[in-house]
């Protein structure tokens, strides 16, 4: 199975699925150059300044997010290695919100039949376009199996790995968080783990991203959800300064 990903493909995406924003800042930021010149001086002069920080704003996050999507090799997953398989046939269970690029990176690296697919994108309650746009363009695996944050249609330590790739952002109340976290505590085995991978809200990812970094959660946020859903952080990854993976372990596990 190739899995191997397009040079560009990640920051090619990201505009792919979001061309209304980056059209709709073209627009703006055009029609604001040409009607500088009706302002008095000094007021085109605060123009072009917002003009220049506006277009270097979004340069600043295309090329970040080229580097974190593209050149970092995020997609290689190679926090999986540190984490193992803690017994016997891996059992992997991985949970994506609507957009999967993973499970074939899984299934390559442990197997087809070791991996289980399962999708919390519910469009009634996630209507944002560019999930829309990334299903279109990307369908889900055909035996991938639905779901609920509430409900995860799993057995009682069914896997011994779950993995959750920026996806749980998605997941905007809190509360929701913490059910969903449960019930992944329930399906994991006794010593399974858990690796979530997320941007945080921070300070890297705020000079990255501007104000979309409130997109993100902040760690402490997250490390409050785990510690309700009756999960440890076993284990901190840095992938780059603007990702960071949790691996996690049932609360009374670590070693």
């Amino acid at each position: 199975m190739d899995v191997k990903r397009k040079a560009y493909q990640g920051v090619a995406n990201i505009v792919r699925f979001n061309w209304h924003f980056y059209a709709m800042a073209g627009m703006a930021i055009a029609t604001a150059w040409i009607w500088t010149g009706v302002f008095p001086n000094d007021i085109q002069h605060l123009v072009i300044i917002a003009i220049t920080l506006a277009a270097f704003t979004i340069l600043i996050s295309l090329m970040i997010s080229f580097y974190v999507y593209d050149l970092s090799g995020l997609y290689r997953m190679r926090w999986l290695d540190r984490v193992g398989i803690p017994e016997g046939q891996p059992h992997i269970l991985n949970i994506h919100a609507g957009f999967d690029e993973t499970s074939g990176i899984l299934k390559q690296k442990y197997g087809e039949s070791a991996v289980t697919i399962c999708d919390f994108y519910n469009p009634e309650i996630h209507t944002e376009v560019s999930i829309k746009r990334a299903r279109k363009a990307y369908p889900p695996d055909s035996k991938t199996i639905p779901a609920t944050t509430d409900s995860l249609p799993f057995s009682d330590r069914a896997f011994n790995l779950v993995v959750v790739m920026l996806a749980a952002h998605e997941i905007r109340n809190r509360e929701e968080q913490t059910r969903f976290f449960r019930e992944i505590n329930r399906i994991i085995t006794t010593k399974g783990n858990v690796a979530v991978t997320e941007h945080l809200r921070d300070l890297n990812n705020f000079l990255a991203f501007s104000i979309g970094f409130f997109h993100f959660f902040p760690r402490t946020s997250w490390l409050q959800t785990f510690r309700a859903a009756g999960l440890n952080v076993k284990q901190e990854i840095r992938s780059t300064p603007f990702i960071r993976t949790f691996i996690l372990e049932k609360h009374g596990c670590a070693s």
